[in-house]
């Protein structure tokens, strides 16, 4: 018998099978989103996180010994087949070695799923989900659960440029109304998430709002909902996927500051929260706190991969 870290509830579950807990966890599937090369879909072999995952949780990979800890939104799951499906986008060192990873290798560590229940009910009114960037691959399972709830689900999706766009066919599948808008104006709309979101607060009532992307772009959706001007106030959640480490609250690595000076930790207390609570200005300052060193890891990296391929072409 076994201790397996997966908590749901802060409980672990016995298992008692090693079959049901093969390590490590194999790629199934992968492939390129849009057209941009620097997103990819991973579907992952794990049985016991698939059992147990809903929308808005998320594990905690590490690829091999010698790597980081790192959090994703869990953007899809299967209980009948134990897989569990990751959307990732090349941003460094860590997320360019699992885009080089293909089908049948191996990640080492999978731990979850992880986070708290979220807001999966049947509402009075419409939700709005809003999806920026990658950000929209954690928005599908929402507006899946939301949908079999019996919601009315309008989802906006946003990127810089139509090469960002990703999985508009499926989350056309699970909404009664889609809105695409791209910065530049290369597919759909011009412009931000803010303005479709605007215009349909002013045209109906909305029950909920959940906004998952950029820091940048949860921090004006949450000002939009909140209630200035001759907008009302519109409940919103927004998911935080800061640095994180061991996932349990221990290490303190996410916590963030709250407008009230209080500090919660998205890990444990999210990674879905109140967007009307969160010192945006904050947390924006915090997540750029590693950015030389991630960016001295990265080219640390890419040299080893230029080293590597001028060993093999000269060996060969």
């Amino acid at each position: 018998m076994i201790l397996n870290p997966i908590r749901r509830d802060y409980k672990l579950i016995i298992v008692k099978k090693f079959d049901d807990y093969k390590l490590p966890f194999e790629i199934l599937e992968k492939k390129e989103l849009g057209a941009s090369g620097i997103v990819f879909e991973m579907i992952l072999k794990t049985p016991l996180i698939a059992r147990k995952a809903y929308a808005g949780n998320f594990i905690l990979l590490r690829i091999n010994e010698t790597g980081e800890r790192f959090p994703l939104t869990i953007a899809d799951y299967d209980r009948e087949k134990g897989t569990i499906t990751i959307v990732f986008q090349v941003v460094g060192k860590s997320t360019k070695l699992l885009s080089h990873l293909e089908v049948g290798d191996k990640i080492l560590d999978v731990v979850g799923p992880l986070g708290n229940d979220i807001h999966i009910k049947k509402y009075q009114y419409p939700v709005v989900i809003i999806g920026g960037g990658v950000g929209i691959a954690p928005c599908y399972p929402q507006a899946k659960e939301l949908k079999e709830a019996g919601n009315k689900v309008i989802s906006i999706l946003g990127a810089r440029n139509t090469g960002l766009l990703f999985w508009k066919d499926k989350m056309s599948s699970v909404s009664d109304e889609l809105i695409i808008c791209t910065d530049d104006g290369s597919e759909g709309m011009k412009g931000v998430v803010t303005v479709p979101l605007t215009e349909i607060i002013k045209r109906e009532k909305i029950s909920i709002v959940i906004a998952i992307g950029p820091l940048i772009m949860m921090k004006f959706v949450a000002l939009t909902t909140k209630g200035s001007g001759d907008l009302p106030k519109v409940k919103t959640f927004v998911s935080l996927n800061t640095i994180m480490i061991d996932g349990t609250g221990m290490c303190g690595g996410c916590r963030f500051s709250t407008l009230d000076g209080g500090v919660q930790f998205a890990c444990v207390d999210g990674p879905d929260v109140d967007g009307h609570i969160v010192d945006f200005d904050n947390l924006l300052k915090r997540a750029n706190r590693f950015v030389d060193q991630e960016k001295e890891s990265l080219e640390c990296y890419d040299e080893e991969c230029r080293a590597l391929k001028k060993h093999k072409s000269e060996a060969s």
